[in-house]
């Protein structure tokens, strides 16, 4: 069905596709036959994977990007994935870089975007986070039927634009305080290469700062909402072999529960589409001998102490395998989804199970 209906989907903006297949999601999920039906086609095996003090029914996760405001997650939920990762979200609602923002390789099976964290801000998701009981009698059916699936969900965290970075913490931690009672774990998002400096909080002094800042915020939201709050860190593939060390060490000494890599590269090696000229992180198959590279390095650096994500350019079943058989813990995907198509994650576990 997705091989008929791409060359439409590609006959649009990428962002207008990408819009029209999320409200196509958030339609489908919100009732109760679509809802079924969309379960029963893309209904997998489970395969367990115990991570950061969950059960993840498998370990095939939605990377941040794809559900920027938790729109869809009923829809989202119904394809098959262990874990969603909504966000990147930002305290205060923001209209992100100007447009045009988002291209297609095509030819690359690749995508560059420089999209800078558009979104509602913080308070728009947390209303659509609320468990049931908190909802409005007519907001029930909308919020709330993703829960009790056994769907973990994370939500990846990021700064306003407006934001210097000597402050960026402030921004975190409000995001820590008014979302940590609805997420099963947080992700903190230094690593996108389309907020200008934000990168340079991966440094090692300014990353140990900030992570030490945010371990000392986590105590308290777990000391009263009465559970474990993980955190994450999602790091960039463009970083220094010493960089990225540095940067697992700090995370590792501040008591952090996982790393994410990788994020969107700037770098351009092996795409060959004219598009490769605009500025912004590509990802897709371009980025995946890199992402790879890292996960290798970040496997050895870490050493068993924490669970490992691994994102970035798995654009087949066998590249999700050769990322878990490597030592992720659990692996995230979107450009692979949006080349081939929501049945991705099907194909995914009918492989790695």
């Amino acid at each position: 069905m997705y091989k008929l209906l791409r060359p439409l989907l590609f006959t649009l903006e990428p962002e207008s596709a990408h819009q029209l297949s999320l409200r196509l999601l958030q339609l489908t999920g919100n009732f109760s036959i679509s809802n079924l039906l969309l379960k029963q086609i893309y209904k997998t095996k489970s395969k367990p994977v115990e991570a950061f003090g969950f059960t993840f029914k498998n370990p095939v996760g939605l990377a941040a990007g794809y559900d920027k405001n938790g729109i869809a997650m009923n829809g989202l939920n119904m394809l098959g994935f262990g874990h969603i990762e909504i966000g990147t979200v930002t305290p205060l609602p923001q209209e992100g870089n100007p447009k045009p923002r988002v291209f297609r390789l095509v030819e690359d099976e690749a995508i560059i975007n420089r999209m800078g964290f558009p979104g509602y801000g913080a308070d728009y998701l947390r209303k659509r986070l609320k468990p049931i009981e908190k909802a409005t009698p007519f907001s029930r059916l909308l919020l709330s039927r993703w829960r009790n699936t056994g769907l973990i969900l994370g939500v990846n965290l990021g700064k306003n634009k407006s934001t210097p970075n000597e402050e960026a913490v402030l921004d975190y931690l409000s995001l820590m305080q008014l979302l940590s009672e609805y997420a099963d774990y947080l992700t903190i998002n230094i690593s996108s290469p389309n907020t200008v400096g934000l990168r340079n909080l991966q440094g090692k002094d300014a990353l140990s700062s900030l992570l030490y800042q945010i371990d000392e915020q986590r105590k308290i939201e777990e000391k009263t909402y009465e559970k474990k709050i993980p955190v994450l860190v999602k790091l960039a593939p463009d970083l220094t072999e010493s960089e990225l060390n540095d940067a697992i060490d700090v995370i590792i000494d501040s008591k952090m529960d996982g790393i994410i890599v990788t994020n969107t590269t700037v770098s351009r090696d092996g795409a060959k589409s004219s598009l490769r000229v605009e500025s912004g992180g590509l990802s897709g198959k371009p980025l995946s001998p890199k992402s790879e590279a890292v996960l290798h390095q970040t496997v050895k650096r870490v050493n068993g102490k924490i669970p490992i994500v691994s994102v970035g350019g798995i654009m087949t079943p066998d590249d999700a395998k050769r990322r878990l058989d490597a030592g992720a813990t659990l692996i995230q995907i979107y450009t692979g989804m949006i080349y081939h198509g929501p049945a991705f994650v099907k194909k995914i576990l009918k492989k790695i199970i």
